[in-house]
């Protein structure tokens, strides 16, 4: 009888490798945890336990690199709803947010609360439930925390800057003054020393619609956004000097600021390249058909004059976000509703009394048909592919996806707002039910134009109707020239934040969807750029089925994969760990295996009984 040597065999899938080449049917055998054997045939007596992936195939466990999975790991640090697509590593700590400090209260100030409560639209409730599993102080303690839990997929970190803003000046006065010489040095000071202890680099965001929500600061944005450029080129120093990595969002406000800022990427200008991950590579619904201005400005960066290392993150399908009434991350773009949003959570009389403000009607129609009515420098901006605002408020595009009154669900807008118009001219057939007659008398008489319409639906449902829109890669129709940009890398997943709002945890099925629709080297193409390249660009030894590497792998249906949509599998389901609704999307049948360090962690269609019972994954210590 042969002595057993290996743990795992895998026999007969088509292999990706990782590194871009030409897909092999070979066999990979594990042993410890890694990969340990490759070969054309294996001999199936020497390992412990068969796997057939016939008409399968494997590649290395899939990176998501734009989470917000900070909070969420300590409370289930299975991440299940990132694992069962066949993701195997994390980044955390993006968009200038995160818990490497601790809980950082003070007094009646809880800044992680504060920050993320409306940057992530995630509620106070399910966000203090996840404050309270902190236990620790620091960057180190963070990082060695992770070997003491049973942790599904392998986590990787950003510095957040908001928070080493309020580590080192407290939240009152990140917001409020610059740094004196003394604190931006100690930020400096902590800043050098998370990144050696293993953090990837420094995260900052810079979207205008990210404020804090603690009274009396609703108004206020996160403090990573009153540091100025000296500032930001001081800390980014730190991380040049490291060869670490900036990860940051634009500001979209003022496009020559913002290209100010990106182009700290340049190696010219600043004695070394700093590598720059940024948001976002996706064709805007309200630019469709131009080229995106950051992609062409990654392009001047990257070029040997600027000696730049700049890519913006793509996303692997149509970029389509729900709305509960206003709550949504699209609506704090509109100092109007953006009104509505600062207001708490329940706090629905404090909203509807704001909207029968006429100054704030008033406020609301100025912004809704900003850049859309008229002869002016907004239309003209507009028009010319430059709009002051990527909020859609075409009501051909907006799509109710839970309504109050069930008649509408899968309608748009516009054509509800056309029948209750014919409704109020004398056609009484137009009412499909007498629920919605009900509504349609309701209806201001007369209805008014679109404007009219929306602030109809949010002083009588406030949050209890849903709808959606797709903000960017409609139709897919640019999606893979996105993702296969030199200048972009997929990844704007957002896993983890928006709970209400979007769900991509499957983000790189939808990546790989759009290769396979073309060939297998394009889907080798694919493999690389979710797995070894932002491996590499992070500085994170995943990514790659070489000998010795950790077996992180996933096995996928190409079958099931040919079939697969992200749109209808999306689902909004009741989660016992926050005691809350969230969306969350059911690949079932597509990802039918997933290995992290040679343990499986789903099989088929169901988590195996490891995940979240036995450590897995590691802290990544980036290089």
């Amino acid at each position: 009888m042969a002595k057993q040597i290996w743990d795992t065999l895998i026999q007969g899938a088509l292999v990706f490798d990782g590194r871009g080449t030409a897909p092999q049917q070979i066999d990979i055998a594990v042993k410890d945890g890694s990969i340990v054997a490759k070969g054309s045939v294996l001999a199936p007596e020497l390992a412990g336990k068969v796997i057939d992936g016939t008409g399968q195939w494997l590649m290395p466990g899939l990176l998501d690199i734009h989470t917000h999975l900070d909070l969420e790991v300590d409370l289930d640090p299975g991440l299940p709803e990132a694992v069962r697509h066949g993701t195997t590593t994390v980044l955390v700590g993006n968009c200038s947010l995160g818990t490497c400090f601790g809980t950082q209260r003070s007094g009646d100030q809880d800044p992680i609360v504060d920050c993320f409560t409306r940057v992530e639209n995630i509620p106070k409730k399910v966000l203090s439930k996840c404050v309270e599993a902190v236990t620790w102080n620091d960057t180190g303690e963070y990082m060695d925390h992770f070997a003491d839990m049973p942790l599904g997929p392998n986590v990787a970190a950003f510095v957040p800057h908001s928070m080493l803003r309020v580590e080192v000046m407290g939240l009152e006065a990140s917001i409020s003054r610059a740094p004196t010489e003394a604190e931006l040095d100690r930020m400096c000071e902590l800043l050098e020393k998370a990144l050696d202890e293993g953090y990837m680099g420094l995260s900052t965001d810079g979207l205008p619609f990210h404020y804090l929500s603690n009274d009396p600061n609703t108004d206020k944005r996160i403090p990573t956004q009153f540091a100025s450029y000296k500032e930001m080129k001081r800390l980014l120093q730190v991380v040049r000097d490291k060869e670490k990595v900036w990860q940051t969002t634009p500001i979209i406000e003022n496009r020559l600021l913002a290209f100010k800022y990106f182009a700290l990427t340049s190696g010219r200008l600043h004695g070394k390249p700093l590598k720059t991950s940024a948001l976002a590579a996706v064709d805007f619904a309200e630019l469709a058909g131009k080229r995106n201005p950051f992609l062409a400005f990654a392009g001047l960066m990257n070029s040997k004059f600027f000696n730049g290392n700049i890519h913006f993150q793509a996303l692997g399908t149509n970029f389509r976000v729900w709305s509960d009434g206003i709550v949504s991350p699209l609506f704090e773009e509109m100092p109007s509703t953006c009104k509505l949003i600062a207001r708490e959570y329940d706090d629905r009389e404090g909203r509807l009394a704001l909207m029968n403000d006429p100054a704030w009607v008033e406020e609301f129609r100025a912004d809704w048909h900003h850049g859309r009515r008229g002869f002016n420098w907004a239309t003209i901006k507009t028009k010319l592919g430059a709009p002051d605002s990527l909020v859609i408020r075409d009501l051909r595009r907006m799509v109710f996806d839970g309504a109050p009154v069930a008649d509408w669900d899968g309608d748009s807008f516009q054509q509800v707002f056309d029948r209750v118009a014919r409704y109020q001219q004398g056609d009484a057939n137009q009412a499909r039910s007498e629920a919605e007659k009900q509504a349609f008398e309701a209806f201001p008489r007369p209805i008014g134009d679109d404007a009219d319409f929306m602030i109809h639906l949010l002083r009588t449902y406030d949050k209890s109707f849903r709808f959606w829109v797709d903000q960017a890669n409609v139709g897919n129709e640019r999606t893979l020239e996105m993702l296969l940009h030199k200048d972009a890398l997929p990844g704007f997943n957002d896993s983890g934040a928006h709970i209400t709002n979007m769900a991509f945890f499957d983000g790189n099925l939808g990546s790989l969807k759009r290769a396979q629709e073309v060939d297998l080297a394009t889907v080798s193409r694919m493999v690389q750029r979710l797995t070894s390249e932002p491996a590499t660009f992070f500085g994170l030894d995943v990514g790659t089925l070489e000998i010795g590497a950790q077996a992180d792998m996933v096995l996928i249906d190409p079958e099931a994969l040919a079939t697969y949509e992200c749109d209808p599998n999306r689902q909004l389901v009741h989660r016992d760990l926050f005691d809350h609704a969230q969306m969350v999307n059911r690949s079932d049948g597509v990802v039918t295996r997933v290995m992290i360090k040679g343990e499986d962690a789903w099989v088929g269609e169901g988590f195996t009984e490891t995940l979240g019972q036995q450590t897995l994954g590691r802290a990544l210590r980036a290089a």
